[in-house]
């Protein structure tokens, strides 16, 4: 009697699917695919991360999508309503805000990006030292940390930008510098709780030092973590950001950048109301974005979560 067998899964598919993977490169694929698949499955985080992606591809393109740099004055255009020619109307100098907005998505882009390269190495160092040390170097860190973490965001930027110049750079410092401690705080807390895990003084058996251990065993462990909360946090950085703008410390004119737009439009929002209101609305939406892209990050990638599983 013939016994039906199942037919195993042939090309990537069933490489990324076998039971068995073959090697550490396979289980880590296999692995990042199910994680894509169990994104893929959440219709809210599919929303910001098609959100997100249409930002790097605007901001990409930028050149083949619009019809200038969005610097160009024209006098005899400005304050036109949204029409066939300029899709989102023109400001009071003429200049096509659609251009003005997709140029502005390279600034936004550059912002977040350069914040993160600064806060996510500072933040997870502090943690996961204080928190494997313990003793006087956790108190002496983590104590640092809480002043950071007793100012509001904002106004802490505010003073760090009044004391470095106004700018797009000191804009992006002074974030980092009052961005970092709360990912500092998620690795210790990540650090304290497998500090003394099974794997870890097997690795201290074995003679390996605390570099190495960090390095190896506590900060990919730590990663998942702050990456979500980093997620998250894009919203808060992009308003951050947009407020240094509006008040004339972040990126200086005639830069499109969002929030200076919207503080130089602002007094004709009665009038001529697309000026101040577009720029406004492209903050919503990134932020937007980046909030439920960061929920669906999290469904994946939170190890207490059956999500990732």
């Amino acid at each position: 009697m013939a016994v039906a067998t199942a037919h195993p899964r042939h090309g990537l598919k069933g490489w990324l699917l076998a039971d068995a993977p073959g090697t550490a490169f396979q289980a880590r694929c296999q692995r990042a695919y199910l994680a894509w698949v169990v994104f893929r499955g959440n219709p809210i985080a599919m929303a910001g991360f098609i959100i997100i992606a249409s930002l790097v591809l605007m901001a990409i393109f930028a050149p083949w999508l619009t019809g200038g740099n969005g610097l160009t004055q024209n006098l005899a255009d400005r304050l036109l309503p949204p029409n066939a020619e300029h899709w989102l109307g023109t400001d009071q100098l003429g200049r096509d805000i659609f251009d003005r907005i997709v140029w502005g998505s390279r600034i936004t882009l550059y912002i977040v990006g350069l914040v993160a390269v600064l806060v996510v190495p500072i933040g997870l160092a502090i943690g996961i030292v204080a928190g494997y040390s313990g003793g006087w170097v956790d108190q002496v860190l983590m104590r640092i940390t809480d002043i950071f973490l007793a100012f509001p965001r904002l106004i802490l930027a505010l003073a760090f930008v009044a004391a470095l110049g106004p700018g797009i750079e000191n804009a992006v410092l002074a974030i980092a510098l009052t961005t970092w401690s709360p990912y500092a705080r998620i690795s210790r807390a990540e650090a304290l709780t497998i500090r003394n895990s099974e794997f870890i003084l097997a690795a201290r058996t074995q003679g390996a030092s605390s570099f190495r251990i960090l390095r190896s065993h506590v900060v990919p462990l730590c990663l998942s973590s702050v990456i979500v909360r980093l997620t998250l946090d894009m919203a808060g950085i992009i308003l951050t950001a947009a407020g240094l703008g509006f008040l004339g410390l972040g990126a200086q004119p005639p830069s499109p950048e969002w929030g200076a737009m919207i503080s130089t439009g602002r007094q004709f929002i009665l009038d001529q109301w697309w000026v101040p209101t577009i720029p406004g609305l492209a903050i919503l939406i990134v932020s937007m974005g980046f909030n439920l892209l960061g929920d669906g990050l999290r469904d994946v990638l939170d190890p207490r979560s059956g999500a990732s599983e």
